[in-house]
């Protein structure tokens, strides 16, 4: 197994970890979407991990929009700085979602550091 199959299947454990998560919040908070979405508990796993990785990519990329404006803040408070950023506005949110944001980004940065731990240790 090469490093760049594991980083794919870590990447996709990820996501998939993600949208599991961003479904049971989903099942949590909405009454309405609850029984759908128990109602797709019953699917097939397959096509499961592919709606729940989907989901995961999508969330991934607005906790990666989220941390790109909130560091574009902190870079215009601290001095002006030549970095552009193409992230899009990203609605105020609960004190809640971020730090679910927060341990999402520290998780996200775990995986990566045990990537290239392991990439080191197949190039030795």
């Amino acid at each position: 197994m090469n490093s760049d199959t594991v980083v794919q299947l870590l990447q996709r454990g990820f996501r998939v970890t993600l949208g599991a998560t961003a479904s049971l919040v989903e099942i949590l908070q909405d009454p309405q979407k609850r029984d759908a979405n128990l109602t797709k508990l019953r699917l097939d796993l397959g096509e499961l991990t592919q709606e729940w990785a989907t989901k995961g990519e999508v969330t991934e990329r607005e906790a990666r929009n989220y941390v790109d404006n909130f560091m574009a803040e902190r870079r215009a408070v601290s001095g002006p700085t030549t970095v552009t950023t193409t992230a899009t506005e990203v609605p105020p949110t609960s004190t809640e979602v971020q730090l679910e944001l927060q341990e999402l980004t520290a998780q996200l940065s775990a995986i990566r550091a045990e990537v290239e731990r392991l990439r080191q240790q197949e190039n030795h």
